[in-house]
C-alpha cells in the first residue's frame, strides 16, 4: 500500500536550522547557528517551586482538559502586560498557543488560500515561511533596510495581499529594529490601504540599553494580529505563546486552535502563571538582557579584531551590524564567497553558522549569513570567531587561486 501524498504536504519543506544542528553535535563544534536561549538563563528553581504549588493547590484540574482559549489568569497578564506596553487589549483578545509558531500555523489556515498574496521583509523568519507555504501563498519579499521594511516599497505591493508580516523587535535573523518613525510610516500605510499586520515579537523584551518603540498594534489595533512568546523570557521547552487578534477574526483562531491541539497544556499554563503572579519577570529578564548584551559585546569585539575594522568591511571583507537587543547578528561575507558553499569548511574548522539564503522569500543575498551569539560562552565565542575568519581566509585563498587544467 502506498499513500498518496496531498498536495500542499509537497509544500513542507525540513528547516535548514535543524539539519544545520544536527552538525554541530559534533564534538568540539563550537556553534552560532540555532536561535537556542542560553539554558543558563531558565528559571529552574522557579519553575520547581511553582510545579509543585500548582499540583498541591489543584492538580487534579492542572492535569485535566481545559479550556481551547487558554488559562484565564495566564490570558489576564498577557492583556494586563500589553496594556502597560500602550496597547489596548482585553482578555478576551488573547489565544494561548503551543509556542508563538503555533500561532503563525494558525494564521496560515485562517487567512491563506491558495494563491493568496503575503508580504514578508527582506530578509524574514524561516519559521514563518514553513507555516505559510503549505496554504501554497504566493510569497513576496518587501523591499527593506536596516529598520526593516520599506513604507513606499510596502505601500506599492498593499493592493490585495492577505496581509504582511513583520518582525519590529530585534529581528530574526537579522537583529534590526524599526524605529519609531518607521512604525509610524508602516502603520499609516496599512491604515491607508486597508493591509492587514501580523506582527511577531518573540524578542522584544530582550533589549540591552533601551527598550523598543510602542508595538504596531498600538497604532492599528483593529488591523494587527499580535504574536507573543515565553520561550526567550523564560525557557521554550514549555512551547507557550500567545495571538492577540481583533475580535472579529477570534472566533476562526480559536476553531483553528481547537481542531489542531484542542488546548495548550494546562499543566504548563497554571506553572508559568504561577511563577508570573508576583512579577517575576522584573527581576529575572534583567539577567539575560546582561547576560545577552556581554555576549553580543563579546562577539563584536571578537569579530573587530579577527577583521580588522567595526563592521563596515569592504568588498573583500566580512560586514556585520551591531543589534540593540535580542539574539542574532546578521553578516555579510566578502565578494566571491557564498555561504552555503563556506559552512562545511566552517565546520572543518569546528565553527557552525546559518547561511542567510533561507531567509529570503526569493532572491537570496548569498553572502549573507546569521551568527547566533547566545547560547556558546564568550570564551567560546572568541575562539568561533577565530576559527570562522581562519575559514573565510581560506575561502578567499582558494578562489583567488587559478583553475588548473
Amino acid at each position: 500500500m502506498t499513500f498518496t501524498l496531498a498536495q500542499r504536504a509537497h509544500k513542507m519543506n525540513p528547516s535548514v536550522i535543524r539539519e544545520i544542528l544536527k552538525v554541530t553535535e559534533k564534538p568540539g563544534i563550537i556553534s552560532f547557528a540555532g536561535g537556542l536561549p542560553s539554558a543558563d538563563t531558565f528559571p529552574i528553581e522557579a519553575m520547581q517551586a511553582a510545579c509543585a504549588q500548582v499540583l498541591g493547590q489543584d492538580g487534579k484540574a492542572a492535569l485535566q482538559y481545559a479550556a481551547s482559549e487558554g488559562y484565564g489568569p495566564l490570558r489576564d497578564w498577557v492583556a494586563q502586560e500589553l496594556q502597560q506596553q500602550g496597547m489596548r487589549v482585553g482578555a478576551d483578545q488573547v489565544l494561548i498557543t503551543t509556542g508563538s509558531q503555533q500561532g503563525l500555523d494558525l494564521v496560515a489556515k485562517v487567512l491563506i488560500d491558495a494563491g493568496s498574496r503575503v508580504l514578508v521583509e527582506t530578509p524574514t523568519y524561516l519559521g514563518a515561511l514553513q507555516a505559510f507555504a503549505p496554504m501554497e501563498p504566493v510569497i513576496e519579499g518587501v523591499a527593506s533596510d536596516d529598520q526593516g521594511v520599506l513604507p513606499d516599497a510596502l505601500r506599492a505591493q498593499a493592493a490585495g495581499a492577505r496581509f504582511a508580516y513583520l518582525l519590529p523587535n530585534f529581528q530574526n535573523p537579522t537583529g534590526r529594529t524599526m524605529s519609531e518613525a518607521r512604525r509610524a510610516a508602516v502603520a499609516q500605510v496599512a491604515i491607508d490601504t486597508g493591509l492587514p499586520l501580523i506582527e511577531d515579537n518573540p524578542y522584544g523584551d530582550l533589549w540591552f540599553d533601551q527598550a523598543p518603540p510602542p508595538a504596531l498594534a498600538s497604532r492599528h489595533p483593529e488591523g494587527t494580529l499580535y504574536l507573543g512568546s515565553f520561550s526567550k523570557i523564560l525557557a521554550p521547552g514549555l512551547r507557550l505563546g500567545y495571538v492577540v487578534a481583533p475580535r472579529a477574526l477570534y472566533p476562526k483562531l480559536l476553531q483553528a486552535k481547537q481542531a489542531a491541539d484542542l488546548h495548550t497544556p494546562s499543566f504548563n499554563q497554571r506553572v508559568v502563571a504561577e511563577v508570573l503572579k508576583d512579577g517575576f519577570l522584573q527581576r529575572h529578564v534583567p539577567t539575560i538582557r546582561a547576560r545577552y548584551q556581554a555576549q553580543c559585546q563579546a562577539m563584536l569585539g571578537a569579530l573587530e579584531q579577527a577583521f580588522g575594522h567595526s563592521g563596515q568591511g569592504g568588498d573583500d571583507s566580512l560586514a556585520w551590524n551591531r543589534p540593540a537587543g535580542g539574539m542574532f547578528l546578521w553578516t555579510r561575507l566578502p565578494a566571491g564567497l557564498n555561504a552555503v558553499d563556506l559552512l562545511p569548511l566552517a565546520v572543518e574548522h569546528n565553527v557552525a553558522f546559518v547561511p542567510g539564503s533561507a531567509f529570503y522569500a526569493a532572491e537570496p543575498d548569498p553572502r549573507s549569513m546569521r551568527l547566533s551569539f547566545v547560547t556558546p560562552s564568550v570564551a567560546e565565542i572568541e575562539r568561533g570567531v577565530v576559527a570562522l575568519a581562519q575559514a573565510i581566509a581560506l575561502a578567499q585563498e582558494r578562489s583567488r587561486a587559478p583553475a588548473t587544467a
